[in-house]
Parts: structure tokens; sequence; C-alpha cells
């Protein structure tokens, strides 16, 4: 189904929690650790404060704090719960005054400072937020280096979530150096056959399949797995997450049939362990919909694509970037159908989802753009064709794009702008 689909972050083992073609937006997921309150660190005195919130950026504290020190401890775990059912913008109120309350008790260089901060920069992830993620990342990582040191489990959790953002952000080269460093940091610390060294193997594929590097991503994705499987219980979110990104590994080489029972495998361990509906369960869906797509079930994919929408409304919402993929995605089976009415209205609405969840210089959104620019040009407006087709190559080169869609950005213009 062209570049359609999810993608799944791996971000780490204390609670695990985006192919082909150059039209859907293929299914990935980066894998992301999600940090509770380190344990000790309450309190103010204990909390390792090192210096005054002032320095080097850091907020003032501010009016002193006057309640009990376990609010702040409470506020985080609420925000957890919320983050854990999906309910974002929740977790983002609960997180902040979390980050209010450590800063007031302990400065802004304590491990709860930057534990807090690098869960907003989770929130801020899922709600589409990318700039204000990659911010809370990179302070989780400047504070945990100053309290703990270079080599430490945090700084490379850490690490492994700015490189996510930064993936999302349409920054590969710069993704791929996070994520190689706290590839170095785990291994040092845990030896090759570690879950969250799996963690960041997966999401390092996620950018060389970005990239046109599908074997390697393939062969990454399967190290990574069978890590998980001998170090994970059977029914872990870690190894469903990485059967997902397998299967869109599995896509992008043609092996459908493999992709499928991967994806398939993936999906049942979802519905095991998630009593209620779960947008990853919706990533799936919109995973599987691409096989059946590619498969020659254009009513499959449309009937998946269907049920993942109504699960990311009711989980993320209907602004999320996930929703924009699985609506960018049935809007490419349209196409492919000769619907280009209903194709076109779903690629622009798609478009604006997008748009409004990752902003004017994603990449992302340049792939929604030449999609639409296709779907106009099949039903006689060139004109329309260019417009799109030029904001999408503006995206490209701010961002060094050159290959891929960029490619056929490029000779899309060349053919059509002597046309206008």
């Amino acid at each position: 189904a062209g570049d359609g689909g999810a993608a799944g972050e791996a971000q780490g083992v204390r609670g695990v929690r985006e192919g082909g073609g150059g039209e859907a937006m293929p299914v990935q997921d980066d894998l992301l650790l999600q940090r509770g309150v380190p344990e000790g660190q309450v309190g103010g005195a204990q909390g390792g404060v090192l210096g005054g919130a002032e320095e080097e950026g850091g907020e003032g504290a501010g009016a002193a704090w006057s309640g009990p020190p376990d609010v702040g401890e409470a506020c985080f775990q609420a925000g957890d719960l919320l983050r854990q059912q999906e309910d974002f913008c929740g977790a983002e109120e609960h997180y902040l005054e979390a980050l209010r309350i450590f800063r007031l008790l302990e400065g802004q260089w304590s491990v709860n400072v930057a534990a807090v901060s690098g869960n907003l920069g989770l929130v801020y992830g899922r709600l589409g937020r990318l700039d204000d993620a990659v911010r809370m990342e990179k302070q989780a990582v400047r504070v945990f280096r100053r309290v703990l040191g270079d080599e430490h489990a945090y700084v490379a959790q850490a690490l492994n979530s700015l490189g996510c953002s930064l993936r999302k952000k349409g920054q590969p080269d710069r993704a791929m150096e996070k994520l190689e460093e706290a590839h170095k940091m785990f291994v040092g610390l845990y030896g090759e056959d570690h879950a969250d060294v799996a963690m960041v193997l997966t999401n390092m594929a996620n950018i060389l399949r970005e990239k046109g590097l599908g074997r390697e991503a393939l062969a990454m994705d399967e190290k990574a797995l069978g890590i998980l499987r001998r170090t994970l219980g059977p029914d872990d979110e870690g190894i469903a997450m990485s059967l997902l990104n397998l299967g869109g590994s599995y896509r992008g080489q043609g092996l459908l049939d493999e992709a499928r029972a991967r994806l398939e495998e993936g999906l049942g361990i979802v519905r095991r362990i998630h009593a209620g509906k779960n947008s990853l369960e919706g990533k799936f869906l919109q995973s599987i919909g691409d096989v059946c797509d590619d498969q020659g079930s254009p009513d499959d994919a449309l009937r998946m694509y269907k049920e993942a929408r109504r699960i990311y409304r009711k989980t993320v919402g209907p602004e999320s970037a996930d929703m924009g993929d699985v609506m960018h995605n049935t809007a490419f089976v349209l196409r492919k159908q000769g619907k280009l009415e209903e194709a076109t209205e779903m690629y622009e609405e798609a478009l604006g989802i997008r748009r409004r969840a990752l902003g004017d210089e994603n990449t992302g959104l340049a792939e929604t753009l030449y999609s639409l620019a296709r779907c106009k040009e099949d039903a006689g407006d060139a004109g329309g064709a260019v417009v799109c087709l030029r904001e999408a190559r503006s995206i490209h080169e701010k961002r060094g794009v050159t290959h891929g869609t960029a490619e056929g950005v490029v000779a899309a213009l060349s053919r059509l702008e002597g046309r206008v």
C-alpha cells in the first residue's frame, strides 16, 4: 500500500512501550523507555542536587514549596498511569506539576527533574509536538549526564528517546548518532544479549529502512527480536513492537506471507496484554492492511484501516499523527481503485492532520503532498499537483533528503511544470 504505516518506538524495558513504494507511510515503531520515579530520589536533600537552578539556562526555583515532598512523586505516578491509559493531555498536566515541584524542592540538577522531563518528551512525541519532545529529551540527557555521569543507563535511555524524536523530525543522521551512542553505552553496561540493546537496535533499523537499506534493517530487526525472545516473557509488549517492525521489514523485502505471520503474532500479544483498545492494536491493523493491499485484497485493506481509525480516534485522538498515517494509506488504496474524488478528500484531510501534528517541515508531510499531487494529476489538475510538489520539494531540500520520494517529486515536477 505505497508507504503506509504505523511506527513503534522502543523505549525501554522498565515498561516498554514508523518500506516501500514512496507513497504510503510504513508502519514502524520506536521502542522507548518509560521511566518511573527513580528509587530514593524524591525529597530534596537526598535528590542529588548538584547546583543552583539558575545555571546553564535552568529555570529559577521561584517561591519555596510548602507542601509535602511526596506530592511531586504522586503527580509523577499519576502522569505515568494516565500515559499508560493513553490520556496524554492528562499525563502532561500531571508531569508538568511534578516537574514544577521537583524543581522547587531539588533545583534543576536532579534525577527527578530529568526523569519527568524524559517522560514529558514521550508524551509530546505521542501528541505530535516534536519540537517540545526534543526540548524535553535534550534536557533529560543534559541533567542525567551531569548528575549520573556519561556511562549510566538513564543517560543511554534518554539518548534513545532523543534519537527517536529526531528521526520523526526528519533528521536521520543526527538521530542515528544518538542511537549509536546509546547502543554503545548499553552494550558496555549489559553486554549484547539484553533487552535495552535490542530496543536501540530496533530504532536504528527504522532509520536504515527509511534510508532504503531494507536488507540491513531486516537483519537488525531479526537480531533484536531474537534478543527479546531470550530475555523477555512471551507476552511482552516489547516483543510485540519488535514484531511490528520486523513485519515492516519483511514487507519491504516483498516477503508478504512472513510479514503477515509476524504481524498477526504481534497483534495476538497486544490483544492478550491489553484489556481494552490500545493504539498499538491500531498500528498492527494498519500494517496488516498494508500487507492485504500488497497481496491484492484492497477491500480487506480498507476494512483494516477503518478499524485502525476507530481505535486511534478512541486512544490517541482524531488529530494524532497515527490518524494522519492511516488516512494517508486509505487514500492510497482509494486512488488505486480509481475513486479519485474520495482519495483526494482523504489525502487533504490526512495532510491537514499531519501538518498540525508534525509541523510544516516534516518529511512525512512531503510524502502526503507527493501522493496528493499524483492524485490531482490523475484527476487532470496539473496546476494543483505542481503546488503540492513544490512544497514537497522545499521540505526535502531543507531536510537534505535526495532519495526515495524526493526523486519522484523531482521527476513529477519536470514532467508537469511545462504544462501549467
